[in-house]
């Protein structure tokens, strides 16, 4: 008896359902991510409020269409407009309108403020709802490509190299055409084009090696306060007449590194490690604070290739939607510096901000030694010399400090896996450190509202 099939007959017209809403059903998140942004205020968005020239979209459906599109993994603004044609709940969202790729480029780049007030929108929702645990909170940066070439930058030794043959180059073809004037002969070269071309080169690379040296200045006076506070903490045991350990810290120097990177499609972005580390890409270096319910409290974008300065702008960058329950910041050892903790901890005026860090200064393992089954170790004794890094050792020890920092990698390293894994979300659209802060503001929105549908259907079901 031979199979049957279903007939498939694509001659025959396919009507659509007289309601587009048939086709998307109740429980869709769409319907929901509608609701979170009617709640946001468009007292931040950009519009002609003159109301000369074309009508305009609705900012808040503008605004809708990018989280659900980021949110379900497409991020450039042609396939967005591609979907409002193909996708049956983004022509929904629109009400059947296809907003051009230019009207969505334009409002994304213009309307930060805009995102930045529902990134707060979206966690006090959060709140609303008894979703979100802000006590802990973990802090973490991963590397997002930008959108240049690596192959698209220079060295500062090779800048200066380029500089100098550029020159050699000018001069020759000054005295080509030296010689060519006194013998009264044709040239072969198009000399005005070629010395135009070549200065021009010279000025980019000079222009290069400029924005090189004053990042130089700029990261070492930033570790500055970091270099005297080792340099007091020595001195402290010197005085206590204890011998400092190690060689002492050297001071930063203002001179940059030969192999400082400036990138022509993208300067602020530089080439950072990226994976397990064993390659490099040009990149920015995006930091998140998560909480326990792997919400995203905090957000912001670094041009630093490592997380030795990120802790405190990090910490400043949680939510003020939050900020008052934060008690505990969980962060690796990448971020930890005795200065870092103590700007954290501490309030300008030197009281206590109420905030703890419990960072990681020593090889964690996850095998239970004998020590670790015995009683707490005791804390170190005051005026015992101790260092600021043996009293941080000593709070992940304890079994309370273990507990809480356990939760580092069950929060924020999930967050990063899923928005570069189910998003999708590897490599800026825009340029620039201000436009891909914009863009990553985009990107943390969209995965609270999808983390907080996931976590409001959840609860649903309990």
């Amino acid at each position: 008896m031979p199979a049957r099939f279903i007939d498939l007959d694509r001659q025959t017209p396919m009507f659509l359902p007289y309601d587009l809403r048939e086709w998307v059903p109740e429980e869709h998140i769409v319907h929901f991510i509608l609701e979170a942004v009617e709640q946001i205020s468009t007292a931040h968005f950009q519009v002609n409020h003159r109301g000369t020239g074309s009508e305009q979209y609705p900012p808040a459906m503008m605004l809708a269409l990018l989280i659900y599109c980021y949110a379900t993994g497409r991020f450039g603004s042609r396939t967005i407009e591609a979907a409002s044609y193909s996708d049956v709940a983004v022509r929904y969202l629109c009400a059947n309108h296809h907003p051009d790729h230019d009207t969505i480029c334009a409002f994304r780049a213009a309307n930060e403020k805009a995102f930045q007030a529902a990134f707060v929108t979206v966690l006090q929702l959060a709140q609303q709802l008894k979703l979100t645990k802000v006590g802990t909170v973990s802090i973490d940066g991963t590397k997002i490509q930008a959108n240049a070439s690596k192959h698209a930058a220079v060295s500062y030794a090779r800048a200066g190299e380029m500089i100098a043959q550029l020159e050699l180059e000018v001069q020759e073809l000054m005295s080509r055409a030296q010689q060519a004037e006194n013998q009264e002969t044709k040239e072969a070269l198009d000399i005005p084009a070629e010395l135009t071309r070549r200065e021009t080169r010279k000025a980019a690379l000079q222009q290069a090696r400029a924005v090189i040296e004053a990042r130089a200045k700029d990261l070492a006076a930033a570790q500055q306060a970091d270099y005297e506070a080792k340099q007091a903490q020595r001195q402290a045991q010197r005085d206590a007449g204890k011998n400092p350990r190690g060689p002492g810290p050297k001071p930063p120097s203002g001179t940059p590194a030969p192999q400082a990177q400036y990138n022509f499609t993208d300067p602020q972005s530089g080439i950072m490690k990226a994976g397990s580390g064993q390659h490099f890409e040009q990149s920015y270096n995006a930091q998140a604070a998560v909480d326990e319910a792997m919400l995203i409290v905090g957000e912001r974008v670094s041009t630093a290739a490592n997380d030795k300065r990120e802790l405190v702008p990090t910490a400043a960058a949680i939510s003020p939607a939050v900020v008052p329950v934060v008690k505990t910041i969980l962060v690796d050892s990448g971020f930890y510096s005795e200065a870092a903790v103590q700007a954290v901890e501490q309030k300008p005026d030197g009281t206590a901000s109420g905030l703890t860090v419990l960072a990681a200064v020593e090889k964690l393992s996850h095998h239970k030694t004998v020590a670790d089954l015995l009683p707490q170790p005791e804390p170190p004794a005051p005026g015992s010399g101790a260092t600021a890094k043996e009293v941080m050792a000593h709070r992940l020890k304890t079994t309370a400090g273990k507990t809480l920092y356990k939760l580092r990698k069950q929060t924020v390293e999930p967050v990063f896996g899923i928005i570069k894994e189910v998003l999708g979300f590897r490599r800026f659209s825009l340029r620039g450190h201000a436009k891909v802060s914009l863009e990553w503001t985009l990107v943390c929105v969209s995965y609270n509202l999808k983390r907080l549908f996931t976590l409001k259907n959840i609860a649903a079901t309990a």
